[in-house]
């Protein structure tokens, strides 16, 4: 457990440095172009070009406030916060949302002022070549701050990297503009800033509901799940992997439970064994931390037993509301059954017990029988 523990502050460690750097790459960049686009703005008159240079300035304060957050969210866990300070992040993610979306609604603003109140630009040949430059600067920028994201599962780098792409299509959109403006002197200056506005409004509007997914808590992707269940399934004993839940506390910070079904002639210490390496191997393999693994136990030498368990199988799967039946047992001796079902969302856990209570009941009137509904959360 211990070199578990230093495995996991390795990789934090590693995760924060990652981080840091790659902002300040992004904070130098983007303050070297907000002077650029800022020049050429005022000197041209170009509404569009300045509020490009402000977006780029938002971008700066955004890597800031991710650094912040990573610091912050890099604290070792105390008394108060045993499981570490991780989801800070998330909430510095929701305050790069906010000045991305602050932005877009100040340059909508400004950009529906010279609508009303036009402004003839004048471009230059240096303007033109200062904003080119600019956009291969965005795109490359991009790129490299959304790897390192990807790479380190940071949501504000993500962000920040998929925000200076789509940065660099929006330059673009003004360089055009500008080329349409000498060639044939229609001005569309206010108009792109509307539409520069509203793609940055909508940026932010995304990001943030997808960092509020993320502190309510949602539904772990298919592959996530059934990666781990196939890791765990490795194990010789174990015949099914079940019940999987997944506790997130930040980025790379993520918790969870699961139920092994193993035989029941193994004894305790065996089962011991089993689930360390379960915790061990499952954390190398995905950097998850197994805080609990629970046990079925599986019929191994009762045939009436396994005889009822298809029976009561085929019985609960033919409701469409019963996703999956496991952790059967019965003890043909003492008269009791018992087994977990998960359900969907189609119906209150309550009607399905009743109703599978109900029917088997009816068949093995003899028997004790004990249903635990379990909910499709990650299956």
């Amino acid at each position: 457990m211990n070199q578990l523990n230093n495995d996991i502050a390795v990789l934090a460690a590693e995760r924060e440095k990652t981080i840091v750097k790659t902002s300040i790459i992004g904070i130098a960049a983007n303050i070297l172009l907000v002077g650029f686009k800022a020049f050429v703005g005022l000197v041209s008159h170009s509404i569009a070009v300045i509020l490009d240079a402000v977006n780029n300035l938002s971008d700066a304060l955004s890597s800031v406030v991710t650094i912040i957050g990573a610091k912050l969210g890099a604290k070792q866990p105390d008394r108060k916060h045993p499981l570490g300070y991780g989801r800070i992040e998330y909430l510095s993610s929701m305050i790069v949302a906010a000045l991305v979306l602050y932005a877009g609604i100040t340059s909508l603003v400004e950009s529906v002022k010279k609508i009303i109140s036009p402004e003839a630009a004048d471009y230059s040949t240096v303007s033109l070549i200062i904003i080119s430059v600019a956009i291969a600067a965005k795109l490359l920028l991009g790129m490299y701050v959304k790897r390192q994201g990807k790479k380190v599962n940071s949501g504000a780098l993500v962000a920040s990297g998929s925000d200076a792409l789509f940065d660099a299509i929006l330059s673009a959109s003004v360089l055009a503009s500008a080329v349409i403006f000498l060639i044939w002197g229609i001005s569309l200056e206010a108009y792109v800033g509307v539409i520069i506005a509203g793609f940055i409004i909508k940026a932010g509007i995304e990001m943030m509901i997808e960092t509020l997914n993320d502190i309510i808590g949602k539904r772990e992707d298919a592959e996530t799940t059934g990666e781990l269940k196939r890791i765990i399934c490795e194990e010789e004993d174990v015949l099914g992997a079940y019940d999987v839940t997944l506790f997130n506390y930040g980025p790379n910070k993520n918790y969870g439970s699961v139920h092994v079904e193993l035989p029941d002639t193994l004894s305790v210490d065996d089962v011991d064994r089993i689930t360390r390496r379960i915790q061990t191997d499952v954390f190398k393999k995905t950097g998850i931390i197994l805080t609990g693994i629970g046990v079925y136990s599986y019929n191994t030498s009762d045939d009436e037993a396994a005889r009822m368990r298809n029976e009561i199988q085929k019985m609960v799967l033919s409701h469409d509301w019963a996703l999956q039946m496991h952790g059967f047992y019965a003890d043909t001796e003492k008269k009791t059954v018992r087994f977990d079902v998960v359900v969907s969302f189609d119906i209150s856990r309550k009607e399905a017990v009743e109703t599978l209570f109900r029917e088997i009941s009816a068949v093995y009137p003899d028997y004790e029988i004990l249903i635990i509904p379990d909910v499709d959360v990650a299956d």
